[in-house]
């Protein structure tokens, strides 16, 4: 066991007026199995990347191991796999190489094959088991499930379990539920960890926003009594004071002393009410700088004149003389929400492409209604570029809408100015998912809308869907949002 200390870390990218961390100080003992959770933008790879020396930076980190990152970067990827793993790992033994293999499912035949000829979920296992071959190295793991299908992430999951030093960045609740004992958060005002796994952090997380904001509600009310009695008590010292001056109703001289003492009573009593406000004030403000901001989302879905908007039955489809899905019979009704399901390469992505409209080669009957109109939210995000008032406009769709829809998924002002290009990856999906509940269509069909998205905005996204009950069809590989949002699920 040995530590890694961060002492006062300040880092901002050139140019940027914003300092992405600011004198943030603490310690990872690298014997922990870490996840890292924060929203999209706030510097989590950006981290990981300093503690690579990647950038420079102010304050201190220390540390008396050495970090890999993953996804390692592959040069050539048609090599064979066994020489992308000693490129690697020139020392590793192969009987280690096996064991880790054999924990991750994978065949030793992959060795022997072009890294390239290996699915993404083979990739991902592969490089995984090639760095934990090394000692002392302590693994920043960024997002690797975004490739894995749900089987692949339970597998990955259960290996990461049984290990230890690493950092994992990850949006998937049930992975990091499944391998992670402790949590560093980028919250608002910067890094904090905890013990416990994600839904332990979340719990507190939870419990400590609902004190913050009951504990706000009554500071409020106390502020505005006090300030509402401080100005009654002000009010009464001078009209006292102006009495020292008039005559009492007996025709007596009034006692000014008297009146003098007691107007300046009530002032000080006044002052005190103001000092006691000032406090409440000031303890206000440090509430509240934490919670989240996951304002509701809406969607407005066109009615279709069909209950019955899209139907296959008993299709296969094929590309050239390689059939990629066979015998596939489901129907979409309105008000269906339906996870279409099934390992990489089961032809998921091939149906969505069918219904969306593009000219495959298939046998059996598929039907869609006339008229029927699609919003469709694309895996690949790599082509996004320009400004968001661009986009909006080649789109047509309404750009204060979407760019209210972004503000509610954690998008700064800032954001709007900065080209899409420069965007996270995160950020880039949340681009399409807004553009999609700005679209007035039937059906949306999402093929894995929440990579590279975070936590609370897929939460935002479940409640959506959950509210308004949209005819939806979507490929998603993270088991808690299908659990929370499938109507009827469709296994391929």
């Amino acid at each position: 066991m040995s530590l890694i200390n961060v002492t006062n870390l300040t880092f901002a990218y050139d140019g940027s007026y914003d300092n992405i961390f600011e004198n943030a100080s603490f310690q990872i003992d690298t014997d922990w199995k870490l996840g890292f959770t924060g929203r999209n933008g706030r510097g989590k790879t950006t981290f990981l990347n300093l503690l690579l020396g990647k950038y420079e930076y102010a304050g201190h980190i220390s540390a008396n191991v050495g970090f890999d990152y993953f996804p390692y970067p592959v040069q050539n990827k048609q090599n064979l796999t066994l020489d992308v793993i000693e490129d690697i790992f020139p020392d590793y033994q192969h009987w280690q190489l096996m064991r880790e293999l054999s924990l991750l499912k994978v065949s030793e035949d992959v060795l022997y094959r072009p890294f390239d000829s290996l699915s993404n979920g083979e990739q991902t296992k592969v490089l995984l088991a090639a760095l934990f071959l090394k000692e002392n190295r302590f693994l920043l793991i960024d997002e690797p499930t975004n490739h894995l299908d749900m089987h692949a992430r339970k597998l990955v999951s259960d290996y990461l379990k049984t290990k230890k030093g690493f950092i994992l960045v990850s949006h998937d609740r049930a992975f990091l539920d499944n391998c992670v004992d402790h949590i560093l958060s980028i919250n608002k005002t910067g890094l904090e960890i905890q013990k416990g796994n994600f839904s332990d952090w979340w719990e507190n997380k939870q419990r400590q926003d609902n004190f913050e904001l009951a504990e706000n509600d009554k500071l409020k009310k106390d502020i505005k009594r006090l300030s509402e009695a401080s100005k009654r008590t002000g009010n009464w010292s001078h009209e006292v004071e102006k009495t020292k001056n008039g005559t009492r109703n007996s025709g007596s001289k009034v006692d000014k002393g008297y009146i003098g003492h007691k107007a300046a009573k009530m002032m000080k009593r006044s002052k005190s009410m103001e000092h006691r406000q000032q406090s409440a004030m000031e303890e206000k403000s440090k509430l509240l700088n934490n919670i989240e901001s996951s304002e509701s989302l809406k969607i407005s879905q066109l009615a279709f004149h069909k209950s019955q908007l899209v139907e296959l039955d008993h299709v296969s489809i094929s590309y050239g003389d390689k059939m990629v899905c066979g015998d596939i019979s489901f129907t979409i009704e309105q008000g269906d929400r339906i996870a279409l399901s099934g390992k990489n390469g089961s032809g998921k992505s091939s149906i969505i492409k069918l219904i969306c409209g593009e000219d495959l080669n298939y046998t059996g009957t598929f039907r869609k209604g006339s008229q029927l109109k699609i919003s469709y939210v694309s895996q690949d995000t790599s082509r996004l570029q320009g400004n968001l008032s661009d986009y909006a406009a080649d789109n047509g769709i309404e750009e204060s809408l979407f760019k209210s829809i972004l503000r509610k998924l954690d998008f700064s002002r800032v954001q709007f100015e900065k080209d899409i290009s420069a965007y996270s990856g995160g950020q880039k999906k949340k681009v399409l998912i807004a553009k999609s509940l700005c679209e007035k269509v039937h059906l949306h069909i999402w093929d894995e809308p929440l990579n590279f998205i975070d936590v609370i905005s897929r939460m935002q996204i479940e409640e959506l869907l959950l509210e308004y009950s949209p005819t939806i069809l979507f490929v998603e590989h993270d088991s808690e949002f299908c659990n929370q949002i499938a109507t009827k699920i469709v296994e391929l």
